[in-house]
């Protein structure tokens, strides 16, 4: 076959995408499972590798999965049957895994999140851990009613600690990004959009004079992996497929 396309030529595309030595200090990105010189025809996209993940990909014929979420992130002790690394291996599929230099990235989770909500933003720093952190003007609104537009567009359950001003300058950040809350006070935003936020988290936000909207880290994560799927089956010509996936939060009433 011309062109064949091994994972390699996948490693070189994302560390091109997404700079894997942007990640934080205490990350885990690149290639964690495989064979660089692995032919890949089909490629798989999840934003975590469970196992359910890596057994649709072996019944599914695909070659490489990328994930966002590392399928390896703490020091592994043992590899065992139902563990999806073990899955894996034993399918020869391999695991490109790219976490905060996506969220930090150019069209990364950030950028795709601000998609999804339908504004138009920028990083809040070019450089540096903050620089996943995304801004956005936008019409003036409440507390409640960007809660309840950002629930729509997300399909979210959403948690709300309402600050009372009126909302003009937005900050936004997927995942877990409460760390940066005084980053986005420092920088004039009403409100900040992030996937988690703890009680204190919350606390911390009213006292500080910004409304913090919580939309949960799938919901705020997730919308990267179609847009990964688009850009690498455009440059490639390759077969992408979004493997299922869906929140592991459940909320009952």
């Amino acid at each position: 076959m011309a062109n064949e396309i091994t994972v390699q030529n996948i490693v070189d595309f994302m560390n091109t995408y997404c700079p894997f030595e942007t990640k934080c200090e205490w990350d885990n990105c690149g290639l964690l499972v495989g064979d660089a010189s692995q032919k890949v025809a089909k490629i798989g996209f999840a934003l975590d590798i469970t196992n359910e993940a890596a057994e649709f990909a072996s019944k599914n014929g695909i070659d490489l999965i990328i994930s966002h979420h590392p399928v390896i992130f703490k020091p592994v002790r043992s590899v065992a049957k139902g563990n999806p690394v073990y899955t894996m291996i034993n399918n020869n599929i391999s695991a490109i895994c790219a976490h905060t230099c996506l969220d930090k990235a150019s069209g990364g989770v950030n950028d795709a999140l601000a998609a999804k909500l339908g504004f138009k933003a920028y990083p809040l720093t070019d450089s540096g851990d903050e620089a996943m952190v995304r801004i956005a003007e936008t019409e003036a609104m409440s507390g409640v009613e960007l809660a309840e537009y950002v629930g729509r567009k997300l399909n979210a359950e959403i948690r709300l600690a309402d600050c009372g001003k009126e909302i003009r300058k937005i900050a936004m950040c997927g995942g877990s990004g409460c760390d940066f809350i005084q980053n986005t006070v420092d920088a004039g935003c009403d409100a900040f959009i992030t996937g988690d936020a703890s009680h204190r988290n919350f606390l911390d936000a009213l006292a500080s004079g910004i409304t913090l909207i919580a939309a949960g880290h799938f919901e705020t994560e997730n919308p990267v992996m179609s847009l990964l799927a688009e850009e690498i089956g455009k440059k490639y010509n390759i077969e992408t497929i979004l493997i299922p996936q869906c929140s592991p939060v459940k909320y009952i009433k």
